[in-house]
């Protein structure tokens, strides 16, 4: 018997869609078709995959309408937000098809007399995409446009909780009219993914999720020598110096510790702040903390939505909880928030002081809305806790000081390192991580590095 899964909304908590998890013969159809379809895609032109992708990008805007809604009832972010994944979306893929023929041009040595010399980049043959709910349409279309464009074929495995995004792909590429068995759709379960992978059927694996889940990717594809790209998540630290811009530097950290209710891989989840300005920083981060609507996303008042379920926001509560009691102050009244019913979804933001890094919520991922802010006395306390951690996603520091966040970024084990920003992915740079956050490369040039290999030709032509 097929499994079936149901899509539980966080909105109200009732069953949003379900469907059928796909059986053997769809899958193995799915494989064999995309290995088929490769091998023709990969000797079209870059401007005749280029027109395809595009098209596909334009199809998947002109569904924004109904695309918006289907987001906050699948995974609770308010509509207000729903538009601006898609431009980012957009962003993403058209840089990555801009940027192709540069990145996949061969790369010609210093010539050599009677010589032909190059390197090719050529396709890998089938990407599987394993990509998460918590930004469905921006993660899978980090993998998904520059594999095609790089001559490859793509299977999705898209989460659960946003199967509907899977869909929207499938049609986009659809009404594109990109050729038959390129582009597979796939509802799986954790098992049939584990299974694909082990099947030496495909050659390469991006995954954005969990260290445990990122584990599970590995064991699956041992001995098979095929590409793996983890993406796993952070516990992302922001430094706000002294001489930072105040207003600037708490406006842009409210944002990009609550944006999405805080649920994003490279959320800010702990602030170290010079203690020189510390009193200041806290006041005005919880008074506009205090500001947020938390409600019903489908609202165009609402500015926090639930999390993604009831058990990821009573994570975030035992978190807080257990903080409050080895020392921890909250600043916030969830009183405040009449949406925070205990047991729900719906989860107040919460500001925490007097913590440290004996608890939970400032070592693990929280990927909620609460954040934890220290004072530090200067750069080399504030680099050794940014430091301290598992996760090396990105991190961020506040200054006016170009210099100095250069020098200190060096210092910073990190994937990304942001100077007055934060919560960002610029394409044109590579999206990486290190320690517990994964390894790979996504966007960029050095994205299309990894959903390609190199070929040497050594040609001699005079004898």
């Amino acid at each position: 018997m097929t499994a079936k899964i149901e899509l539980i909304s966080p909105v109200d908590g009732r069953v949003y869609v379900e469907r059928e998890c796909a059986d053997t013969l769809q899958i193995e159809r799915a494989l064999a078709s995309a290995q088929a379809a490769r091998q023709i895609w990969q000797r079209q032109s870059l401007s005749e995959r280029a027109a395809l992708c595009s098209a596909a990008v334009e199809r998947m805007l002109s569904m924004q309408d109904e695309i918006v809604p289907e987001l906050a009832w699948q995974m609770g972010r308010p509509v207000r937000y729903g538009p601006g994944e898609l431009r980012g979306f957009a962003e993403r893929a058209r840089y990555m098809i801009a940027i192709a023929p540069q990145a996949l041009a061969a790369v010609e040595p210093e010539p050599v007399a009677g010589f032909r010399r190059y390197i090719r980049r050529e396709p890998l043959g089938t990407v599987l995409v394993v990509a998460p709910w918590n930004y469905p349409y921006l993660t899978a279309v980090n993998t998904i446009i520059p594999a095609l464009m790089a001559g490859n074929a793509v299977i999705l495995k898209h989460a659960s909780q946003t199967l509907l995004v899977g869909e929207r792909f499938a049609e986009a590429f659809r009404q594109a009219k990109l050729p038959d068995g390129l582009f597979h759709n796939l509802l799986l379960s954790h098992g049939q993914t584990a299974d694909i992978i082990a099947s030496g059927r495909v050659q390469q694996v991006n995954f954005t999720g969990s260290v445990e889940a990122g584990r599970a990717m590995e064991a699956a594809a041992t001995g098979r020598f095929i590409g793996m790209g983890l993406e796993l998540g952070g516990k992302d630290p922001a430094y706000v110096r002294a001489d930072a811009d105040l207003e600037h530097a708490v406006e842009s950290l409210v944002d990009g510790s609550f944006f999405n209710s805080g649920q994003s891989c490279c959320a800010i989840e702990r602030i170290y702040v010079d203690q020189r300005i510390y009193p200041a920083f806290v006041e005005r981060f919880v008074a506009l903390t205090r500001q947020y609507v938390l409600g019903n996303p489908l609202e165009e008042a609402t500015t926090l939505g639930p999390l993604v379920s009831p058990g990821a926001a009573d994570f975030v509560r035992g978190q807080i909880a257990a903080a409050l009691a080895q020392g921890a102050r909250a600043l916030i009244d969830p009183g405040d928030f009449p949406a925070d019913v205990p047991g729900s979804a719906y989860l107040a933001p919460q500001v925490l002081v007097d913590v440290d890094h004996r608890m939970s919520v400032m070592r693990d991922e929280s990927f909620g809305p609460v954040i934890g802010i220290m004072p530090v006395a200067g750069d080399d306390q504030a680099i050794g806790l940014m430091n301290d951690s598992e996760f090396g996603l990105s991190a961020s520091i506040w200054t006016r000081d170009l210099a100095a966040a250069e020098r200190l970024g060096n210092e910073v084990a990190t994937g990304t390192l942001f100077m007055n920003r934060c919560d960002y992915l610029d394409p044109a740079l590579a999206w990486t991580g290190v320690k517990h956050s994964g390894r790979g490369a996504t966007l960029s040039r050095l994205g299309y590095e990894h959903l390609t290999r190199a070929k040497s030709f050594h040609l001699r032509h005079e004898v």
